[in-house]
Order: C-alpha cells, then sequence, then structure tokens
C-alpha cells in the first residue's frame, strides 16, 4: 500500500528520484537517526537501514542523511537495507555547529513549519524566539510561535507587549495540555502531509504538546528540575511522528544555543521591522550605529522603535556577518585545498 504521501511524497520527489542512478530501488523518508543506523519508512513498512560504503567515506558529516530526508535504498532480508542515495535536500533547518566558526549542523529537511516552542515561565525570552524565527524564515519555512504552558500564572498583557512585532509577521498559538481547546486549535493548523518541526529549549514541553496533539503517549516525556528550574533533556534525538489523518511532527533535543547560519544580514531589518526607518536614512549604507541623520536612531531616541529589538538586531547582524565572513573564507580554502590535490593527481599521472 502506498501511503507516502502522508509523510509529503509528491510528484517533484518522484521526478527527482527518476534523475538518480538507483531510480529501481526502493525509496522512503528518514524517521529517526541512530549513530550508524537510520530508520526510513518506505511502501513497504519500516526499514532499519545503513549506509553504502561510498555515501559512509565519500561525504562529509553535513551531507549524511538526516530526520525528513528522503532516501533510496536497497532492501535486503527483512525490513533491513542499504542507503545508496540521497534526494536532494529542500527547506532544510538548520544551526551553526557548536564549537565552530562557520561549519553548520542539519536539524530537519522537507520542513513546511516550524513550531518556535516556548515556555510561559521563566524560560519565555522574546530575543530567542527572534533568533528562531530569522533563521526559519531565511530557509522559507513558515514560523509558528506557540507559547506553551498558558494554564500557569503569566503577565498576558506583557507578554502580548513584547511579541507585538514577532505576532505582525507568524502565527501565535497560547498552549497548555491540560486545556484541550488549545491543543485542538494547534492541532487545526497542521494540514495532512506537512511536514512540522519542533524546536526550542528544554523543559518547553515539546514532546508533552506532540504526544498532546497525537492523542497518545509516542514520547517520553520529563518535568522541570526542582533543584535547577531549567528543563530536563528528556529528547534526545530527532525523531519523526505522523499524526492520524493529519501530517507529521518532528520532535527535536532541547538546544541551549542556536546560532545563525544566514549569509544576507540585509534581511535582518526587514524581519524585525527596522528596514521602513533605514530606508530613511541619509546614506543607503548606513550602519545604523553611530551616522549623521540615521532614521534608525532616530526612531530609538523618540521611543517608536523599540530599544531592546534594536540591540537584538545589531547582535544578531554581527553574528550574521561574522558567519558569513568565515563560511566564505572557509570555501576559499576548500577550493584552494581541492586545486591543490587535483594538481598533485595530475602530476602522478604525467610521471
Amino acid at each position: 500500500m502506498n501511503y507516502l504521501h502522508i509523510y509529503g511524497w509528491n510528484d517533484k520527489l518522484n521526478q527527482l528520484k527518476q534523475q538518480s542512478l538507483y531510480k529501481n530501488l526502493s525509496h522512503g523518508r528518514v524517521s529517526i537517526v541512530h549513530r550508524t543506523c537510520y530508520e526510513i519508512i518506505s511502501e513497504n513498512g519500516l526499514f532499519q537501514c545503513e549506509l553504502s560504503g561510498n555515501m559512509m567515506f565519500g561525504k562529509s558529516d553535513f551531507e549524511l542523511p538526516c530526520v525528513g530526508d528522503w532516501v533510496i535504498f536497497q532492501p535486503f532480508d527483512e525490513n533491513k537495507g542499504i542507503i545508496v542515495d540521497l534526494l536532494p535536500r529542500e527547506r532544510t533547518l538548520h544551526r551553526k555547529k557548536s564549537g565552530t566558526i562557520a561549519d553548520r549542523q542539519v536539524i530537519a529537511s522537507y520542513v513546511d513549519k516550524a513550531f518556535i516552542v516556548q515556555g510561559l515561565d521563566d524560560n519565555f525570552n522574546v530575543r530567542r524566539v527572534e533568533r528562531f524565527m530569522i533563521q526559519i524564515l531565511e530557509e522559507n519555512i513558515s514560523p509558528v510561535l506557540v507559547l506553551n504552558k498558558a494554564d500557569l500564572d503569566f503577565d498576558e498583557e506583557k507578554v502580548n507587549e513584547s511579541i507585538k512585532h514577532i505576532a505582525r509577521q507568524i502565527p501565535v498559538f497560547f498552549t497548555s495540555i491540560h486545556e484541550p481547546q488549545t491543543i485542538v486549535r494547534l492541532r487545526e493548523s497542521i494540514k495532512e502531509g506537512e511536514t512540522v518541526v519542533f524546536v526550542g529549549s528544554s523543559g518547553v514541553g515539546k514532546s508533552s504538546l506532540v504526544n498532546a496533539l497525537c492523542e497518545k503517549s509516542l514520547l517520553l516525556t520529563s518535568d522541570i528540575s526542582l533543584s535547577t528550574g531549567k528543563g530536563r533533556h528528556t529528547s534526545t534525538r530527532r525523531e519523526m511522528i505522523s499524526m492520524d489523518g493529519s501530517g507529521v511532527l518532528i520532535d527535536t533535543p532541547g538546544v541551549r544555543e542556536f546560532g545563525l547560519t544566514i549569509d544576507n544580514s540585509d534581511s535582518l531589518a526587514e524581519m524585525l521591522e527596522i528596514s521602513d526607518y533605514a530606508e530613511l536614512c541619509r546614506f543607503k549604507d548606513c550602519t545604523h550605529t553611530n551616522e549623521p541623520e540615521c532614521a534608525v536612531l532616530e526612531a530609538v531616541n523618540n521611543g517608536m522603535l523599540d530599544g531592546k529589538i534594536y540591540e537584538s538586531y545589531l547582535k544578531l547582524q554581527r553574528e550574521a556577518w561574522h558567519f558569513s565572513t568565515s563560511n566564505h573564507e572557509k570555501r576559499k580554502k576548500d577550493k584552494s585545498f581541492s586545486k591543490l590535490i587535483d594538481e598533485v593527481k595530475k602530476r602522478k599521472t604525467n610521471f
């Protein structure tokens, strides 16, 4: 039975498969990644697959399959297989790899929506929401802000005021697993065949939300640590879950750091609603820091532009510029190294 359309399989993906050398083999979507094993959802059920030698040793970590990827595999034995090819990725959510300058880490691919989950407790941080939103929009994925634990006591007016610039751009849901009507509204926002990834810090309730949306306990959950007041890392891997009669959900481990990997820092001004002021600056290349007749600084000084949003813009712009510059230098070095390898090979051939 062909039910892969539930997971997003379509004519475009089928056309991409026809361009592969392995087009006559089976295809499926990566649902879970273990260290050296991949769980693949296919037309013929779930397969436990490993990588072919060419893929394992011929690709970088960044190019190896991730949750959400569509792969082609050679089945053998019962429900086992070897992954031989990876279809080109689209709508891939990345973040800067921790401890690196210009390396990216893949979170999930073929994502339609990303639920930015924040808890309405000590975890709530509007600056973190901005960071997630900017990266998600840059990847042509639709961001949605989910403010979870709405059953707790919180200052709703203060929260709404702090996110009003975000709410003008993306949908916002207040949810609680103890208030079923809030879960119903969130579930109705997910269409059949859509892939939704959940991102956020530990303890915000991502796994609990997935369980509530699916109306069954599929993922482990835990409470906030009483000793630290912080969330425990319940999810230790990225995992894809299918909703009955709807889309698919990807739960992810909580992240403490979410570094930007965008190349165009100019888009930040539009996403943080600064571009309207920037267009009025005296100089076209205004950095909005100390130039005369800077309309952005004037808007901050007269209270028309929130100073905290402005500071966030400057911080994210510096981060994006640093990543872009470092990435450019890294590509130049990789290109020079590849050229050197080719020259060495030519010399060996001539001897």
